[in-house]
């Protein structure tokens, strides 16, 4: 296991040594990270602020159920954000549609998937989760149970989503990109209107005081994607999977090629078999380029965090970071380990 204290030098140091170092980084990340309870860890750069929301749940006692909801209500709400929620991207329809889903310890969950108009797909999950028998609701079922249990119904295609649909339809083309989040987060930009197509999450794993797991995962999916189209995030076994027995794992990526390998599910199984965090999201993903070679041009990513604080990444490409946060520091990121370079 690494000297945490090493890594949190690195973090330290800013964008531009971090840069310098990635390598070095990805060696370290490669072999994974024990973190102190309480902890959290999320996907992508943006993931720092939902940690911290979920820190403040955690720091205070609080369950990781909470704490996770918390946390990705966070970026659901940034404005910033062109993959998750509220200022997702649309179909190429026009129609802005959300997936989330919701784990603790004990394999309670609940999901949405294709909900329009409704800001917190995370929250109304755990509703599914609370209030229903069921796991999963979908489409205009889900957004009728969400006005029901009070939510807000809502116009989501921002102007800024709206300008960037408009300017994709010129062309209408339609391909993913690898990292599309992390190269324009926070920089002010449409993304890639011209025909790359966003497919980033905020996956979320927390371990509380008391020792107990949660995740969640939320997404408004492919950016121009067929109406109607479910990526990984609200498919328990895909995009998220919790066991409090060993631990828990979640993606981001091209949802499509989780789903046909169980991703999520698989990770957490690979950890009961003895694999470190680490090294169960680096099988996972070698599962996936073993099953389609041309994998390697997609990207998806793996986290994973077992029940005695110990975590992990693994991604198909490099570009791929993720969030970590316990009580020593709230805003650590590091690389993704990964196995090719972005194409």
């Amino acid at each position: 296991m690494i000297d945490r204290r090493r890594l949190i030098k690195a973090g330290m140091a800013g964008p531009a040594a971090m840069a310098a170092g990635a390598a070095a980084a990805a060696d370290a990340g490669a072999e994974g990270v024990r973190l102190g309870k309480p902890c959290v860890i999320s996907t992508w750069p943006f993931g720092v602020a939902a940690n911290q929301a979920a820190w403040r749940v955690l720091n205070g006692g609080g369950r990781a159920l909470d704490a996770v909801e918390a946390g990705a209500r966070v970026t659901e709400a940034d404005l910033s954000n062109h993959s998750v929620g509220r200022a997702g991207y649309p179909d190429r329809d026009g129609h802005v549609s959300l997936d989330a889903s919701i784990m603790d310890h004990d394999g309670n969950c609940g999901a949405v998937a294709a909900i329009e108009h409704i800001a917190h797909p995370i929250s109304v999950a755990r509703r599914v989760m609370e209030k229903t028998p069921h796991v999963l609701l979908a489409g205009d079922g889900a957004l009728q149970f969400a006005v029901e249990q009070g939510f807000e119904r809502e116009e989501l295609l921002t102007p800024e989503s709206r300008i960037a649909w408009q300017e994709w339809l010129k062309t209408a083309k339609y391909q993913p990109a690898a990292n599309s989040e992390a190269s324009t987060y926070g920089k002010g930009k449409l993304g890639t209107p011209g025909g790359a197509a966003n497919h980033d999450t905020i996956g979320m794993l927390a371990l509380d005081a008391a020792g107990n797991l949660s995740g969640a995962c939320t997404t408004s999916g492919m950016a121009w994607k067929l109406r109607g189209r479910v990526g990984d995030s609200p498919i328990v076994g895909a995009g998220l999977y919790v066991d409090g027995e060993v631990g828990a794992a979640t993606s981001t990526g091209v949802g499509e090629e989780v789903i046909r390998n169980c991703g999520s599910f698989l990770v957490v199984e690979l950890m009961r078999q003895g694999r470190s965090p680490a090294e169960a999201c680096k099988e996972a993903v070698t599962r996936i380029l073993k099953r389609k070679a041309d994998a390697k041009d997609l990207q998806v990513g793996f986290i994973a965090l077992n029940r005695e604080g110990e975590a992990g990444a693994w991604a198909i490409q490099s570009g791929f970071s993720w969030a970590l946060c316990d009580g020593a520091r709230q805003d650590l990121v590091l690389p993704g380990p990964s196995f090719y370079p972005a194409a």
